[in-house]
């Protein structure tokens, strides 16, 4: 016999995910969702004292923030008219209405650096009697 009828063994064909693409695709996911996360946290702007604290554990739930002005004016992170000022007493209806839905729900205040502290005291004061256990207060790190 000659050496051109004999057998060869067949080759297995294997077939292999080409896994580059899928790695550029989730890159990409990844940058997007660095850049989009510090602006999910909105608010009004207010100047934020400095001050060296360590920074509150991952929560769970969306924080409910507060902002006040130094002009006395107070503002919700809720709803498209986050950016209207909001009489005191509705703001406490809305955090109650809140924490009754989501007890676990974390209280933040954003109070400017020209807050007269008397209006941060007080609010802190009607976010408790709406049933926040603990209310954070919200500052800059020292440059």
């Amino acid at each position: 016999m000659s050496s051109e009828f004999r057998r060869t063994p067949k080759k297995k064909l294997v077939a292999d995910i080409n896994v580059v693409p899928y790695i550029d695709v989730m890159l990409v996911l990844l940058v997007v969702f660095m850049v989009t996360a510090p602006l999910l946290m909105q608010g009004v702007k207010v100047d934020l004292p400095d001050a060296p604290s360590a920074p509150i554990d991952n929560q769970d739930e969306e924080p409910l923030i507060v902002s006040v002005r130094p002009d006395g004016t107070y503002y919700l992170n809720i709803g498209k008219d986050e950016k209207t000022a909001r009489p005191l007493a509705e703001i406490r209806d809305t955090v109650t209405k809140i924490l009754r839905q989501k007890p676990n729900t974390p209280v933040l205040v954003w109070g400017d650096t020209a807050t007269d502290y008397g209006l941060v005291v007080g609010l802190m004061t009607e976010l408790q009697k709406a049933g926040a256990k603990s209310v954070g207060l919200v500052t800059e790190p020292p440059q």
